[in-house]
């Protein structure tokens, strides 16, 4: 870990919204920077799903790995009609391609993608390790993505890591939100450390934003996580950026609220 960092993938070059220029921009940029492995979000609509991830596909190339992101937009049925129509980009996963409540109906989308070779990745929106718990026995999922903050406790997390390796199925965190990434870095690497010992089909999410709000922002080096060598668990965020940032008397607030009252 210290000398090569734990992997990770982008999610920062193709939001929805993106037009065709800023996406083949940002990919191209990605790669210069070492990144090899890029998530798409997908699932507004499917002709410009299409184009969209045909642009990335051949903008990244064959070689390099390509995840996609319903975020919760399909019913069951759908989700497998809808991949089945993407799988001509390789996709590694589809990301939460129903109800993150709905256990079985991933099950039966998992199961309908595996001859398409699609595995389905999930978890985000998991709040305990019983749901985890019944997702695996379900085999729901082939990419397990724990949040951080989303699991009260390091402990619930940990519990979802043992078992997990167990069932022998790789961690892939969620960490596109406000701090995340400071935060799941120290349950990655501690996987990989002490629980799977694997590096196979594994990754961490990285979102290249708001990391310069907090003390110790993680260290990315060539498209991965380095090892933090701060104490604490790197969550601490500056106090000008808390005090710009309070509700209602920061400044971006008083800003904001005074663009609105005019």
């Amino acid at each position: 870990m210290l000398v090569q960092g734990y992997p990770a993938y982008t999610t920062s070059c193709a939001w929805l919204g993106y037009s065709d220029d800023t996406l083949k921009q940002l990919c191209t940029e990605a790669l210069k920077d070492g990144w090899t492995r890029f998530k798409v979000k997908v699932g507004a609509d499917l002709q410009d799903d299409i184009r969209r991830c045909r642009l990335i596909r051949n903008t990244i190339g064959p070689e390099k790995t390509l995840m996609m992101d319903a975020n919760q937009r399909w019913d069951v049925p759908e989700a497998v009609e809808w991949m089945s129509k993407l799988a001509e980009f390789k996709p590694l996963w589809i990301e939460e391609p129903t109800s993150p409540d709905d256990i079985l109906g991933h099950a039966a989308i998992s199961k309908a993608l595996v001859p398409l070779g699609i595995g389905v990745a999930t978890g985000e929106q998991c709040h305990n390790r019983v749901i985890f718990k019944q997702l695996l026995q379900a085999k729901a999922l082939q990419f397990l993505q724990i949040d951080s903050c989303r699991l009260g406790s390091v402990n619930e997390n940990l519990s979802v890591l043992l078992m997990a390796k167990k069932f022998e199925i790789p961690v892939c965190p969620h960490a596109g939100g406000v701090g995340l990434c400071e935060l799941v870095q120290h349950l990655i690497i501690f996987d990989f450390i002490s629980v799977s010992a694997s590096l196979t089909n594994r990754m961490c999410e990285y979102v290249d934003h708001l990391h310069e709000h907090f003390k110790y922002p993680v260290i990315i080096e060539k498209a991965s996580y380095m090892p933090p060598k701060d104490a604490g668990y790197s969550t601490e965020m500056k106090e000008d950026s808390v005090k710009k940032h309070q509700y209602p008397d920061g400044e971006v607030w008083k800003k904001l609220l005074a663009a609105r009252g005019n």
